[in-house]
């Protein structure tokens, strides 16, 4: 996998939208493919995408559709 650039000052929620914006990209998954995947409307993906700002609701739907569950149930693991 490439890693992603991204600078350190960034903030975590545009970090988080960057990671899976590129997973999504990396699965060839469109935008459109995903809001039917995780019943995310498509507006909030784009807004998502481009601003960090989702519900965790929305957040998880998405993880979930990527197949990257895992990673969010890990976030506040002892």
């Amino acid at each position: 996998m490439t890693a992603i650039s991204i600078k350190k000052d960034t903030p975590l929620k545009i970090k988080i939208a960057i990671r899976l914006r590129t997973i999504r990209r990396k699965k060839k998954v469109s935008q459109e493919q995903l809001w039917l995947l995780s019943s995310v409307s498509l507006g909030s993906i784009k807004r998502f995408e481009r601003t960090g700002d989702i519900s965790l609701d929305s957040l998880i739907k998405i993880a979930t559709a990527l197949d990257q569950l895992d990673s969010v149930e890990q976030l506040f693991k002892k």
